[in-house]
């Protein structure tokens, strides 16, 4: 029958090519049928046998449904650029597509156009085939939305809906295909499902040609590929860390609310608007700017010393006056030759009560713990590795990445750095240790700097372990944690700076999603490795509040609003500014600015709700329901936001192979000598 046909077929079209006219066939299904019932028609074939296809012509993309002709000959079909009138006849620039083959067994190569002269179309109009005028097409740039079945109704179906607000016909699809369908629209569009609707993928444009003309002229990228905009869309975090910050359309889309709206301004918010029309998800309507007062002077202090550290311990070890010394800390920092030992307690490995002695205890359980995982990925032979691709792709991912890990540094160059071994080696256990996650690319940009630290293999996993509990939702597919995080910074920057908000917001830089990396990884590569050294001691105290990451970010951009307000700057002009901050920053003084922005909101009589929540002036508003997907934080901007359809919702992932050869074992520790040499010495 016809499924059996289409499967053929579809084995067969694999092999497709570009046409004589240079039009790409991307995608073809048959058995794909139109359901006229839609349309309210006295046809009585209800269900149209057709092909559906996804066409490449120059710089448009078209998707199409022609009818085909169970008997296996195929009739003559209008095609039409752009339908002005899709209910009734009139078709304007219409093609006739002759492909030339029986579509039921033929191999597709090529599919030829040619425009019709008027009388022919005429003619066609005149004395169409049976099922013909039911042929239609349309570009993806007029494309809004796609409809989908409700799940366990009969066969899959799409519904195409138009920006005009027209509905083509369902197409039904038999045999299956609709995941395939979606899964190749994916590389040319931006497909997000609609909270409002979970079965409506809303449709937005990757401006694929404004942002690769941007990369190219920021030579963010080091290869200049054709497909350059593509990656950066599928392959987030290789794009990001390979240049600049996730900087895409899908983001820039994704934090708009459903129907397009943004942020209004400031002004016109205080006009006398309708409050119940503001539907910016997870946002406190401002009516009007509060009154901040002055911000105030604020100095940093000295650092804390292994004298003063000592006066914190009693003769036990435990450690006494924690919060009084975590307010240190964050004022001064550490000295470094505190570091690895204050470290392990700032980051859950040590508790805070513990003794001398039965820490040691727990290094003991900890290094046991750590070597059986260890054992699990160091065992598996090369026929077991063969079969587990997932394995295979983080191995891939690891080396390849650690391989380019702070290689300028001097604790991690040359090709037989131990210190790369201990990368590699720890970032493979945690994968044994959180599989859920595995390995994101950024994590080795955490683990580098307490590696740098530590010294140590089992010490720095579980410093690394305590780290990724504050930051692990950061790498989670969905970004939800993201997108909650950048509509928490919009709403503290347009308290803080309203003007600077409406500025960026005629600028489509409104949703900030330049900030996008500076939150990822903690300002990793924004800051040199000394200060990002100081500054995450600093934050890891939770002091003065939760979210000081955000009112760090407030603190960078406040400190660089001149130059961001220039009247010539446009988005790409302000990817690049920001772009251009990399290691030109004053931590000092972004620490004394986020401070000093803390000091002056806390002190604001007046201030919204939703800012105090976030400074953890306030206490969250407890959400009414719970889904498994929520994670941990309450993400009050989700409700409405549309949820990107990753690559992995439509097809399984594609798992790159690891490398042939394997590091060697590194159960070692990093030894420096007085004479500042390296030397290595085996764990037991």
């Amino acid at each position: 029958g016809c499924d059996a046909r289409s499967f053929v077929l579809d084995k067969q079209r694999q092999r497709m090519g570009s046409s004589a006219d240079g039009h790409k066939v991307a995608f073809e299904k048959y058995g794909v049928f139109l359901n006229t019932s839609t349309k309210r028609t006295h046809d009585q074939d209800t269900h149209i046998p057709g092909v559906i296809r996804i066409i490449e012509k120059g710089s448009d993309t078209v998707v199409e449904w022609i009818p085909v002709s169970e008997s296996g000959e195929h009739s003559q079909f209008l095609y039409s650029k752009k339908d002005n009138n899709v209910n009734g006849a009139c078709h304007t620039e219409e093609e006739m597509f002759d492909p030339g083959y029986e579509p039921d067994w033929a191999v597709i190569s090529t599919v030829g156009t040619r425009i019709r002269p008027q009388e022919e179309v005429r003619a066609a109009a005149q004395s169409p085939g049976v099922h013909s005028q039911w042929a239609f097409s349309i570009s993806l740039t007029e494309l809004k939305s796609i409809r989908k079945n409700k799940p366990g109704l009969g066969w899959s179906y799409l519904i195409f809906i138009s920006k005009d607000g027209i509905s083509f016909p369902a197409l039904h699809f038999h045999a299956g295909g609709t995941r395939a369908l979606l899964k190749c629209l994916c590389k040319y569009v931006v497909l997000a499902t609609s909270k409002k609707d979970s079965r409506l993928y809303l449709v937005y444009s990757h401006d694929s040609h404004a942002l690769s003309q941007s990369f190219d002229e920021l030579q963010l990228f080091d290869e200049h590929s054709s497909d350059l905009v593509s990656r950066f869309i599928h392959d987030p975090y290789a794009a990001t860390f390979g240049s600049f910050s996730k900087v895409t359309n899908f983001l820039r889309e994704a934090l708009r609310p459903p129907d397009g709206s943004r942020h209004r301004p400031m002004r016109e918010m205080s006009a006398g608007l309708d409050l119940d029309q503001q539907d910016e998800p997870g946002f406190e309507v401002i009516t009007c700017q509060a009154d901040l007062g002055q911000r105030p002077t604020v100095q940093r202090q000295e650092t804390l010393t292994a004298t003063e550290w000592q006066k914190h311990l009693d003769p036990e070890g435990r450690v006494q006056d924690v919060d009084e010394l975590k307010k240190k800390i964050f004022k001064g920092g550490l000295c470094h030759s505190i570091r690895r030992e204050v470290w392990k307690f700032l980051l859950g490995y040590y508790p805070w009560d513990s003794t001398a002695e039965e820490r040691k205890v727990l290094v003991k359980q900890k290094t046991d713990e750590y070597f059986r995982m260890k054992l699990q990925w160091k065992s598996v032979t090369e026929d077991q590795e063969r079969r587990n691709s997932l394995l295979r792709a983080y191995k891939s991912l690891i080396e390849r990445d650690v391989s380019r890990t702070d290689r300028n540094n001097k604790f991690y160059e040359g090709n037989d750095n131990p210190g790369l071994v201990l990368l590699n080696d720890v970032l493979m256990t945690y994968c044994m240790y959180n599989f859920d996650l595995g390995y994101v690319q950024g994590m080795s940009d955490l683990l580098s700097p307490i590696l740098y630290v530590t010294q140590n293999e089992v010490d720095s996993f579980w410093c690394l372990t305590g780290f990724m509990e504050k930051v692990h939702r950061n790498f989670e597919e969905s970004q939800e944690s993201m997108k909650e995080q950048l509509e928490k910074l919009a709403l503290l920057l347009r308290v803080l700076d309203s003007a600077l908000c409406d500025f960026l917001d005629s600028r489509e830089s409104g949703n900030l999603c330049f900030c996008f990396r500076w939150l990822l990884i903690w300002f990793k590569r924004e800051f040199s490795f000394p200060d990002i050294l100081r500054l995450w001691e600093v934050q890891w105290t939770g002091h003065p509040c939760p979210n000081f990451h955000l009112l760090v970010c407030c603190a960078i951009l406040d400190s660089e609003r001149a130059a961001l307000m220039n009247p010539n700057y446009g988005f790409n002009e302000i990817l690049k500014h920001i772009n251009e901050l990399t290691m030109r920053l004053n931590m000092e003084d972004i620490l004394c600015r986020a401070e000093a922005i803390y000091q002056q909101l806390s002190a604001c009589p007046q201030l919204q709700r939703g800012v105090q929540q976030i400074l953890g002036l306030a206490q969250e508003d407890a959400t009414p329901t719970a889904t498994p997907s929520s994670g941990t934080g309450s993400g009050s901007g989700q409700g409405n936001s549309p949820q990107a359809l990753s690559p992995s919702q439509t097809h399984e992932s594609e798992l790159t192979d690891s490398a042939p050869h394997s590091l060697p074992d590194s159960s070692i520790e990093i030894l420096h000598t007085d004479d500042g040499t390296i030397e290595t010495a085996h764990s037991p």
